[in-house]
């Protein structure tokens, strides 16, 4: 790192930072110096929270300051206070106290994550990429850690989820919704699709995701069997098209009788077909011995009538 003149900071550890020490050096920086956290997960909102907070800073000043790392250029990166640097921008202020940590990639990434996830209110999104991030994160501490030592580290998901207090298969749950394309995943974030949805959703590319939105859009929602009903369908024919995706889902729309398909494997059906026959050819036998079998069964039914 540069070091710059006129500026003598004690720069704090990690763990210093994630217990929040009283008494840690404050300066003043241009809020021109300081940029957001790169792929920053949590969104920051013009809403009647962010007014509050506006008003108590231009009555009180900023009561906690922010919290960020120095660059080699000079500037700063956020770790925490993104609302409060929104505010201090909105009010026209040139400066905002902050502390000043020098912490690497992987602990910043950590820090920023762990100073925003105890909100209140956080999205599915929000939590969806920061645990992906903070996962990464740990799974990257842990493997420059513990390289010369195979099977020694804890799990960097069993230690997520007791960080922020989840199971590790719904940990796993929300890192899987960053795979929704952003559409989709803004009608998870407004709960018009659930998130056990969202997670069948993800599965698919995003070709069909796309597909599921128009969709949507069409008829209101889209419920997990008929994700289900289309993945299915999807294994058998990967190469399924926009028409038949629709079809599907229509088949599958609630109150209606779930769509039936049977699929045999080329091995299994030669099986019981000469070499020689086509595909037409035994699926006409087939369908000739299904209508036979359902004569029969007919019978059967009127005879116990």
């Amino acid at each position: 790192m540069k070091k710059r003149s006129g500026e003598k900071i004690q720069l704090l550890s990690v763990d210093e930072l994630l217990g929040v020490p009283s008494g840690d050096p404050v300066t003043e920086i241009d809020v021109e110096k300081i940029y957001p956290f790169e792929n920053h997960p949590f969104k920051v909102v013009d809403d009647e929270r962010m007014e509050d907070l506006v008003e108590s800073i231009k009555y009180n000043g900023v009561l906690t300051p922010v919290v960020v790392r120095p660059d080699d250029e000079g500037g700063y990166e956020m770790i925490s206070g993104h609302r409060r640097l929104y505010a201090v921008n909105k009010i026209g202020l040139p400066t905002i106290p902050a502390t000043i940590k020098e912490m690497d990639d992987d602990d910043a990434v950590i820090a920023m994550v762990d100073s925003n996830i105890q909100r209140e209110e956080i999205l599915p999104s929000e939590k969806a990429f920061a645990y992906r991030m903070r996962y990464e994160a740990m799974r990257h501490q842990g493997a420059r850690r513990t390289s010369s030592q195979v099977g020694t580290k804890l799990r960097a998901d069993e230690e997520l989820a007791e960080q922020v207090g989840e199971s590790r298969n719904q940990v796993h749950r929300f890192i899987r919704l960053t795979e929704v394309i952003p559409e989709l995943l803004a009608l998870i974030d407004r709960g018009n699709i659930a998130i056990m949805t969202g997670v069948d959703i993800s599965h698919l590319n995003p070709t069909i995701q796309k597909w599921l939105f128009e969709y949507i859009k069409d008829n209101g929602t889209i419920k997990s069997y008929q994700v289900a009903a289309l993945r299915d369908a999807i294994r058998y024919n990967p190469e399924i098209t926009r028409d038949e995706a629709i079809k599907i889902m229509n088949d599958n729309l609630p109150g209606r009788m779930p769509a039936m398909r049977v699929n045999f494997t080329s091995n299994q059906l030669r099986k019981y077909f000469p070499a020689y026959y086509s595909a037409q050819e035994a699926r006409e036998v087939i369908e000739e011995l299904l209508a036979n079998w359902k004569k029969e069964q007919d019978k059967k039914n009127k005879a116990v009538k």
